[in-house]
């Protein structure tokens, strides 16, 4: 039998050129116009557009919803179509397991002429979800975080030490590939607490002179008070000058301060698309991957799409992903907005602010949204904060909502509960009851340790 392997499937120089990275990255969209730019976004959409009306969930997510072919003329055309999320994609799982019919690929005939690549999600908001990349889509995804980390200042032959989730989950396997294949940096996967422990890598990041730190933040806090514990001096032994990662609103400063000072990007990105935003060298908010990316920001009732600089889900369409797996118009849950400001590096992208949190997480008390994600910065106003919490919503029988907060500090005795309940009040507009913890208590609960994305919300409302 014969059949394209892997780099034959695709045209690698074509992909670089759609795709430019590093220098020429910066160079094209500080010159190219936006006109320029959205031409190119057009042509990519329809391709999507194309090979999504012959897979069965596309054909059924848009027949119901009224839409026929001669509808979609371009990209201008793209909110006649519907939104969708997780919930459909689940739905297409349960209907035709184990896959869905979401990627295009007829297993039943043997369909040899695309090579897939299968990873899941990290299974945060329910059952892990399978996603499917071709090898065009699978190292583009790739590029562009290689691309973002380049942006951000990472050098060849830096030593970075990834904290991502391995096994089935995405994350950890794309990032490897993201810096090996596209940065020239030497990459370590230390992986989470339970792949290799959190002592043994702290010593192996002072004995292999780690200088960036990638992952999420609260893993990347954890560690850095492991080495203190074990006597290594985070910033000196262990040389880290940059971290790259998910900050969502966790401290920044709390965070640098951690790893004596070194310079702290975010970036964003969900499993069905690849890495979405990054922050560059201004730090002045997430340049989207526009190229690769058309980026909604959508009211999360209506799905309309909302004015820049207005608070939403948002709803991505990749544009580079025309073969197995399309996506378009996929609202990702995740609360952002775009925003108004200009570049201060003369980049002809827009940029988002970053995770504020997600749409189907939030707890509304008294007419307030409190997204539980957001805790972190405010409750790290308290020297005695230790780190790590959970919250915890609850219903009453009048259908009264309530979130109990379980907070860890350094020293129980002497902690004051009603200053924390006080700074919750004040930050956040309402009062909630705080419950004090000793540190490491909450571990099982938020399972900082062996999670990607710790539990921040135990949602009892609905038991």
């Amino acid at each position: 039998m014969s059949y394209p392997t892997y780099f034959q499937s695709f045209d690698v120089d074509a992909m670089l050129n759609d795709y430019p990275i590093g220098d020429a990255f910066i160079e094209q969209y500080t010159c190219d116009s936006r006109e320029q730019l959205e031409s190119f976004q057009n042509q990519q959409f329809m391709k999507c557009v194309k090979r999504a009306w012959e897979i069965p969930f596309y054909q059924r997510l848009w027949g119901n919803a009224g839409v026929k072919p001669i509808d979609i003329q371009s990209i201008k055309d793209i909110e006649k179509l519907p939104v969708y999320s997780k919930t459909e994609i689940m739905e297409s799982v349960a209907q035709f397991p184990p896959f869905g019919d979401m990627h295009g690929m007829d297993f039943s005939k043997g369909d040899t002429n695309h090579t897939m690549v299968l990873h899941t999600t990290s299974g945060t908001t329910g059952r892990p979800q399978p996603l499917f990349f071709s090898p065009k889509s699978r190292e583009v995804q790739g590029l562009l975080l290689g691309r973002i980390y380049r942006m951000q200042g990472l050098k060849p032959h830096e030593i970075v030490h990834s904290v991502y989730g391995h096994g089935l989950i995405n994350g950890g396997h794309y990032v490897r590939e993201g810096v090996t294949h596209y940065t020239n940096a030497i990459f370590m996967s230390a992986g989470t607490g339970v792949e290799t422990r959190s002592k043994q890598q702290v010593n192996l990041m002072k004995d292999f002179g780690t200088n960036v730190i990638v992952g999420f933040a609260d893993y990347i806090k954890k560690l850095a008070d492991t080495a203190a514990e074990e006597g290594i001096v985070p910033g000196k032994d262990i040389p880290v000058r940059m971290i790259s990662g998910h900050m969502g609103r966790e401290s920044r400063e709390a965070i640098s301060k951690a790893w004596g000072g070194a310079e702290i990007f975010d970036w964003y990105g969900v499993g069905d698309t690849g890495a979405i935003a990054g922050e560059g060298p201004d730090h002045d908010g997430l340049y989207v991957m526009e190229d690769a990316h058309y980026v909604e920001v959508c009211d999360p009732d209506t799905n309309i799409p909302l004015a820049k600089g207005d608070i939403g889900n948002l709803v991505v369409t990749c544009l580079y992903k025309d073969d197995i797996f399309p996506v378009i118009r996929f609202n990702t849950c995740d609360v952002t907005r775009i925003k108004t400001s200009p570049s201060k590096l003369g980049l002809n992208l827009n940029r988002i602010e970053g995770f504020l949190g997600r749409s189907d997480n939030m707890v509304k008390l008294r007419g307030i949204n409190i997204y539980p994600q957001g805790f972190a910065p405010v409750l790290e106003k308290r020297a005695d904060f230790a780190g790590d919490y959970i919250c915890i919503a609850s219903r009453d029988a009048s259908g009264r909502d309530e979130l109990l907060v379980h907070v860890e500090v350094k020293d129980v005795e002497n902690t004051d509960q009603n200053a924390f309940e006080t700074l919750l009040k004040q930050s956040f507009g309402v009062e909630m009851p705080v419950v004090i913890k000793a540190q490491g208590e909450l571990a099982n609960l938020t399972q900082t340790e062996v999670r990607q994305k710790p539990i921040r919300l135990i949602d009892n409302r609905f038991k």
